[in-house]
């Protein structure tokens, strides 16, 4: 499959969704970008229209709103300038602990990373599916192979959603990719005020490299992307390892966060 002609990309404003955004751009994709920040999301249109040609939509909404999220799902079966490429990419980190009474934060975490992702995964997936091609990549982490508060548990779920989705999808002509990255040297730690000063240089990935490395597995049909060989080794560490060892691995990076 040639590059795609639209993709829609969640949470595109920041982080590890404006790297993806920037990359399709310069590879002449359009590109429907969603988030909350309007005007964010018009200033990064405007530049990359004017620096690679490309339309460049902007999207408002919250994805932990149900009327958003079928918004958006809305586009993405529309026939208007169809997407070919869905990035569910929108997600934050927790400061709750599974201990905490006040679970607020776990439910907008669950609807934004779990909820919205399955239903907009779901309405790719058919519109893609009737037109026998596309792709879908849905974000989740190497957090997905530990056990570490309430934000494994969702990337795990946004792992096992994909390859599930993948199966059901299987001879179609659409892939999903679940994109599980180590850490990226992104704001996305900074804004969820997760201390990382202990966490060597050499384990960060910048995250324009991990954006060409992920639309590349999934050009590839890669069901699950772990960008660069040192987080491959990790994670296939991770998986082969008794449980008791992971969890005590997990307890270590907890408090290595404290």
């Amino acid at each position: 499959m040639n590059a795609v002609a639209t993709a829609l990309v969640t949470g595109g404003t920041s982080g590890i969704g404006a790297a993806l955004v920037r990359a399709l751009a310069a590879r002449g994709d359009d590109v429907v970008i969603v988030a909350r920040d309007t005007a964010r999301m018009e200033a990064t249109a405007a530049e990359l229209s004017a620096k690679h040609g490309v339309r460049v939509e902007a999207l408002t909404a919250d994805l932990a709103k149900k009327a958003d999220v079928d918004r958006v799902a809305a586009r993405l079966e529309s026939q208007d300038a169809p997407i070919e490429l869905l990035i569910n990419n929108a997600g934050f980190g927790l400061h709750s602990t599974l201990l905490d009474a006040d679970y607020s934060e776990h439910e907008r975490a669950l609807d934004v990373m779990g909820l919205a992702v399955l239903v907009l995964g779901g309405a790719a997936g058919r519109a893609m599916k009737a037109r026998g091609h596309g792709r879908i990549i849905n974000v989740s982490s190497i957090s997905a192979f530990i056990a570490q508060g309430g934000y494994s548990p969702v990337k795990a779920y946004s792992k096992v959603y994909s390859e599930g989705l993948a199966n059901e999808l299987h001879g179609s002509g659409v892939t999903v990719t679940a994109l599980c990255p180590g850490w990226v040297a992104t704001e996305f730690h900074e804004r969820a005020e997760i201390k990382t000063s202990a966490i060597p240089s050499w384990l960060w990935v910048d995250a324009d490299r991990l954006a060409a490395l992920a639309l590349a597995d999934a050009d590839k049909g890669k069901v699950v992307s772990i960008p660069t060989p040192l987080w491959k080794a990790g994670a296939l560490g991770l998986t082969l390892a008794p449980r008791p060892v992971v969890r005590w691995v997990s307890r270590v990076l907890t408090r290595s966060r404290a």
